[in-house]
C-alpha cells in the first residue's frame, strides 16, 4: 500500500489499554496513527496513568503492524497542545479520516462528596477533552472532503446511573460520560452535510489498566459490588480492548456508512434490565 492511499487517523489515550488496541489494529487496516496521550498522571486521580515508555512501546507495535505513526505527547484537556500536536500530524501524513476520542480517567474508590479537584480533573478529561479532540480534527476531515468517521469512547456509565454512591468522583464520571453523548448527537448533525459520521461506545469494564492496578484491586477487595463487571449478564468479569476495537472497526466501515449518532453498547449485557 503505497502512502498516498492510506488514510490517517487520530487516537487519544494511545499509549496503553484500550488506545494500544485501536492504534495496532488500524494500523493493520492500513491506517497511519496520530496516536496522542499524557504520558504523566493526574494528581488527583489514584492509579498511575500512562508513561513516555507505554507510547513508545504502542509505537513499536503500530510500526511492527505495517503503520506509520506521529505520536503526540499533550494532555487532552489543553486545547492548544493538542492543536499543536495534531497540526504536526496533519503535516506529516495528510488530513484525517477516522478519530477515536480514547482518553479518559476514573476515580472509583474515592468517597469523598466534596472532592472539586477531582470532579473537575475526570469532568475536563472525558468530556472537555473528547470536545477538543473534535474541536482539533474535524477541520481537517471537512478539508479533505472524503468523509469520515468520528467516535468517541464513553462507557455504560453513559447510559445508565448504575454505581452512583453521591462522591464527587463517581458524579463526575457519569456526567461527563453521559455528556460525551450529548456531544456526540450535536456533532453528528453538526457534520452530516460533510459525510462525516459520528458515533460512539459504550463499554462495561474492559481489562486494562485502568481496572488492573494496585488501587483497584483494593477497591475491589474491599467492596467486591462496588466493580461495574458485577452486572454483566453474560458471565465474563470483563471485556478485552480489543472487543472494544472490534466496534471501531465496525463503525469506521463502509458497513456502517449510514450509522450516525448512535450509542453502541459494547456490554457482555450490563444494560439489560
Amino acid at each position: 500500500m503505497t502512502a498516498a492511499s492510506r488514510r490517517v487517523a487520530v487516537i487519544t489515550g494511545a499509549a496503553r489499554g484500550q488506545g494500544r488496541s485501536h492504534a495496532v489494529t488500524l494500523a493493520g487496516e492500513g491506517f497511519d496513527i496520530i496516536a496522542v496521550d499524557r504520558c504523566a498522571d493526574i494528581e488527583s486521580i489514584p492509579y498511575p496513568l500512562a508513561t513516555a515508555d507505554d507510547l513508545d512501546e504502542t509505537a513499536r507495535l503500530v510500526t511492527e503492524a505495517g503503520g506509520r505513526i506521529k505520536t503526540v505527547v499533550a494532555d487532552v484537556r489543553d486545547l492548544d497542545a493538542l492543536q499543536t500536536g495534531i497540526d504536526a500530524g496533519i503535516a506529516e501524513f495528510g488530513d484525517i479520516d477516522v478519530v477515536v476520542a480514547n482518553a479518559g480517567v476514573v476515580g472509583m474508590g474515592l468517597s469523598d462528596p466534596l472532592d472539586a479537584q477531582v470532579y473537575h480533573d475526570i469532568v475536563e478529561t472525558n468530556l472537555n477533552g473528547a470536545w477538543h479532540t473534535i474541536a482539533t480534527t474535524a477541520p481537517s476531515m471537512i478539508r479533505k472532503q472524503a468523509g469520515g468517521s468520528i467516535i468517541l469512547i464513553s462507557s455504560m456509565q453513559g447510559l445508565v446511573g448504575r454505581g452512583g454512591d453521591g462522591s464527587a468522583a463517581t458524579f463526575a464520571y457519569a456526567a461527563s460520560k453521559h455528556g460525551v453523548v450529548g456531544l456526540m448527537r450535536s456533532a453528528a448533525y453538526a457534520y452530516a452535510p460533510h459525510q462525516i459520521r459520528v458515533n460512539s461506545i459504550h463499554p462495561t469494564g474492559v481489562a486494562t489498566p485502568m481496572i488492573f492496578n494496585e488501587h483497584m484491586a483494593r477497591v475491589f477487595e474491599a467492596n467486591p459490588e462496588s466493580s461495574a463487571m458485577s452486572g454483566n449478564l453474560l458471565p465474563v468479569p470483563f471485556v478485552e480492548p480489543i472487543d472494544v476495537t472490534n466496534a471501531v472497526l465496525f463503525l469506521i466501515s463502509d458497513t456502517a456508512r449510514y450509522i450516525t449518532g448512535m450509542t453502541l453498547p459494547v456490554d457482555a449485557g450490563f444494560a439489560v434490565k
